[in-house]
């Protein structure tokens, strides 16, 4: 991957990643590195966690990386408390981020359409896809809207779209989590000020990334799956500018542009 050189950012610079041990969120991971952020991973294995730490400060050793083991199916009580304890220790360790990306996610089986899933898996991607998406802002993005400051990106798929192509039906579990993520991005947004309190709030579709999800045979690497969050978190934005890409936030973006939903 050949990263983007952009301005030096502040020697403050925080990004929290989730997901961050591997594919797009470990790329994104080595794209901030590259511009000078310090970086808090979380992911479930942290055996991978630790893999990811040692190649990143490998490749940029004046990065700072710290590491969270969370595991993010909170399908119990038990589990929604634990992963709760486990953010609210992330957010003592770095108060205020300059960014948030979250990058975890699972698919649905294969053949998991409306009248053919079980309890378990509904409960399982639901859990993973967009509780726990819900439970990453909902515990780390105060601080963000309280400075007025910061940029959370939340990676989506197309798949979640209520309109345009490729939204035919078929692993309604995952689909139904992703349409709910891109609602919770544009509430979010709305919430906070549309950007003009300075907090933008954006979700990505990466398209089809060779990544564990996405397997070997994708057309994007997940370099490339990963370039338009990078981007969205360095772009320029003026909420009164003329132009729909510099004052847009709250919505569903591919490639730099807008993609309805």
């Amino acid at each position: 991957m050949s990263i983007p050189s952009s301005s030096p950012v502040s020697a403050a610079a925080t990004a929290i990643i989730t997901g961050g041990s591997r594919g797009l969120g470990y790329e994104v991971a080595r794209g901030l590195a590259a511009q000078g952020y310090h970086l808090a991973l979380i992911a479930k294995d942290p055996q991978g966690l630790d893999q990811a730490r040692e190649k990143l400060i490998a490749e940029f050793p004046q990065t700072s990386v710290a590491t969270f083991a969370i595991d993010f199916e909170v399908t119990t009580p038990a589990a929604i408390d634990r992963a709760r304890q486990q953010l609210a220790e992330v957010k003592s360790a770095f108060t205020t981020p300059s960014a948030l990306v979250i990058a975890h996610a699972v698919m649905s089986e294969k053949m998991s359409k409306t009248l053919r899933t079980t309890d378990a898996e509904w409960r399982r991607v639901l859990a993973i896809n967009l509780d726990s998406t819900f439970m990453v802002v909902n515990e780390l993005v105060p601080p963000m809207a309280d400075a007025r400051a910061g940029r959370v990106v939340i990676f989506s798929a197309c798949l979640g779209r209520m309109s345009g192509p490729g939204n035919a039906g078929g692993l309604a579990p995952y689909r139904i989590s992703k349409a709910g993520v891109n609602a919770l991005v544009r509430n979010l947004a709305h919430e906070t000020g549309m950007g003009a309190r300075g907090l933008l709030v954006d979700a990505i579709c990466p398209n089809h990334s060779r990544t564990d999800m996405g397997g070997p045979d994708a057309p994007r690497s997940a370099e490339e799956g990963s370039e338009t969050a990078l981007w969205l978190l360095e772009r320029p934005f003026n909420h009164q500018s003329e132009s729909e890409i510099e004052r847009t936030t709250g919505v569903l973006w591919e490639d730099h542009q807008i993609v309805p939903w």
